[in-house]
């Protein structure tokens, strides 16, 4: 085994004071859930680093995968994020304010809009990702290539029955 760590040490207390249970997700599911706050913290500071928050750039990166002329709706912003429609319509208002993204008339609905990435969005949103990736290799700097995928691959067969539910209840 390797070098102990908090989990390690919560689980045994656990085994210890309640060994009619059997405790062993905690092996896993804990340690993701420390992951994700090391995670986050990396995500804030990168995207801080950058003028932006995360829900800004979850918007400003759909928009970039988007491809040319990268605009999309506002309803597909909001699929993509799962956020509702104010939260959307609040983040659009704040990039829009900073100059990157733009709305515009949608050519197929009279009445709808668009949401278009300016060149300084482009800008602000390729550099936040590259801070971004930097920050997680470091995150990943202990587990080899070959570990990386078959930890990619473990934790997709988790997810992915919740991903499938979710989008499932999409509209």
């Amino acid at each position: 085994m390797s070098t102990p760590d908090e989990v390690d040490r919560i689980v045994d207390a656990w085994q210890q004071e309640r060994p009619d249970l059997d405790v062993a997700p905690l092996q896993v599911l804990s340690r993701v859930s420390r992951l994700a706050r090391h995670l986050d913290i990396a995500r804030r500071e990168a995207f801080a680093a950058n003028d932006l928050e995360p829900g800004e750039f979850d918007v400003l990166a759909a928009l970039r995968r988007a491809g040319k002329p990268y605009t999309l709706s506002p309803s597909v912003l909001i699929s993509q994020n799962l956020v509702t429609s104010g939260t959307m319509t609040n983040r659009i208002d704040r990039l829009e304010s900073k100059g990157l993204v733009g709305r515009l008339p949608d050519p197929s609905d009279g009445r709808g809009i668009l949401v278009q990435l300016t060149h300084s969005g482009k800008s602000a949103v390729d550099r936040a990702l590259e801070e971004l990736l930097s920050r997680e290799e470091s995150l990943l700097a202990t587990v080899s290539k070959a570990d990386q995928e078959k930890l990619a691959n473990v934790l997709r067969s988790i997810v992915l029955p919740f991903d499938e539910e979710s989008s499932g209840q999409e509209g």
